[in-house]
């Protein structure tokens, strides 16, 4: 867990999105209260548990972006799913345990890049090793298949290596050619393992079935390989995957992935307010109350059996987010209400919060754009007058037409550069590879649009 205080937390989040203070503010205090409850012994320890909150506000704020950043920020297992996605038990669906063990899978790649990172060096150099001897003949397809019984082929290899000084000479030869690159176009052909996978039962999708008897299935099917010709510099990145794979302590790694999504796992439940039961009563939608029910267990804290362990979410920050224009949070469950303590709501995005987000943060539109046209060789520059023109658009299609927030801005900037990305490389052939963006320039890419009411609708 990151020992960053609640400033630095904002600080870098600022550095990506821009306003929504009071949100910032609060996930940089519920992360850090994750790192004192770590400080702590075990006996108050256990009674603290997670400030899971709930971020109100209309689509396109940054609420989103705001959990994201901060799982990055903090190397968190993160998991972003949709309320209306779930349904209750004894319905067809999914159930919401399932997006505790989609965060388990998302911990367990993680935790597998980690230790994958600190057996790099080795995994290379037994894949070359591996090379070389396919390379000289000493390793056939045969006997790559048939695993490693007495000794395996790379035993056989080194024993052969050993004997004879000369063969050394010969292997130590072939080893510099390959590291040189000299044999990278070359074709051949190699054992491939492919990974048991488990057929789909019932249409119902794996995410359906019983954990326990899934593994026990994957167990139960045998390991497939076939013959594959590929260059030898494919060969070597499938031979150091099969030796990572190897060197990686797999019984670990399940361990590591189930402490980390128990102790530093986000979920992010965006449209829970599509789950609401307000003044109406009762939908067309299926048992919103039932979602309900069947979400406070996970948030108040529980355990969920997965293929790779049980998981505990008693720690696990849970973020909510809607925009309530139709309902209220307090149309949520009384009990689910209360294990969101934590609510933020953000601020509509106005003329001047476009104009930071198109220039201001890391990577931003602009920079996006400029970087795009550059890799064809074609050098843009935005104006003042050209950002002041894009925000004052995008501010009038969000008052006259659908609010979106700043995913406005996108169609904005898309069709600005409609034509000039698709005239660039032929621009740049002709010697024109500059091009100063301004206000006029966007007005004129956008007239037509912004004057037709109807026409702007579909395509702003």
């Amino acid at each position: 867990m990151t020992a960053l205080t609640p400033a630095q937390i904002v600080s870098a989040l600022d550095r990506h999105i821009v306003g929504q203070a009071s949100a910032k503010r609060a996930v940089a205090v519920a992360v850090r209260n994750r790192w004192r409850r770590q400080q702590l012994e075990s006996s108050i320890a256990s009674e603290i548990v997670p400030r899971n909150m709930i971020m109100i506000g209309p689509t396109g704020v940054g609420k989103t972006e705001i959990a994201r950043r901060l799982a990055r920020l903090v190397d968190a297992p993160f998991i972003k799913v949709e309320a209306t996605k779930f349904t209750e038990v004894g319905y067809v669906g999914r159930d919401v345990e399932s997006m505790i063990r989609d965060l388990l899978e998302l911990a367990i790649k993680m935790i597998r890049a980690q230790q994958a990172d600190e057996v790099a060096e080795r995994a290379d150099e037994a894949a070359r090793d591996r090379m070389v001897s396919l390379l000289l003949g000493e390793m056939t397809v045969a006997s790559e298949g048939a695993g490693d019984e007495a000794g395996g082929p790379e035993d056989g290899a080194a024993q052969a290596a050993g004997a004879d000084p000369a063969h050394d000479r010969v292997r130590a030869r072939m080893r510099v050619k390959l590291d040189e690159g000299f044999f990278d176009e070359r074709e051949i052909e190699i054992m491939v393992r492919e990974k048991p996978t488990m057929p789909i039962m019932g249409g119902g999708g794996n995410d359906q079935i019983d954990p326990g008897l899934g593994s026990m299935l994957e167990n139960l099917m045998p390991e497939k390989r076939h013959r594959r010709k590929t260059t030898v510099a494919r060969a070597l990145q499938i031979l150091r995957e099969e030796e990572t794979d190897k060197l990686i302590d797999h019984d670990r790694l399940g361990e590591r992935a189930i402490e980390r999504t128990e102790e530093a796992g986000i979920v992010f439940i965006d449209e829970i307010d599509k789950i609401a039961v307000g003044d109406r009563g009762n939908t067309g939608d299926v048992s919103r109350q039932g979602v309900q029910r069947d979400l406070l267990p996970i948030v108040e804290g529980c355990s969920v059996t997965t293929r790779h362990g049980v998981v505990n979410t008693d720690n696990i920050l849970f973020i909510a987010a809607g925009a309530f224009h139709g309902s209220r949070v307090s149309d949520l469950m009384p009990e689910l209400q209360g294990r969101f303590p934590i609510r933020v709501e953000l601020d509509a995005l106005d003329r001047d919060d476009f104009r930071c987000i198109l220039s201001e943060p890391d990577g931003s539109l602009t920079e996006q754009q400029c970087a795009l046209m550059g890799a064809e060789g074609l050098t843009i520059r935005f104006e003042e007058s050209a950002i002041d023109a894009m925000a004052d658009l995008a501010a009038e299609a969000n008052e006259r037409l659908e609010n979106i927030g700043a995913r406005r801005l996108m169609t904005i900037i898309e069709k600005v550069f409609e034509d000039l990305a698709f005239d660039a490389p032929e621009r740049v052939a002709a010697g024109d590879d500059e091009l100063s963006i301004d206000g006029d320039f966007v007005r004129e890419r956008l007239q037509s649009v912004v004057a037709d009411e109807d026409l702007s609708r579909f395509v702003l």
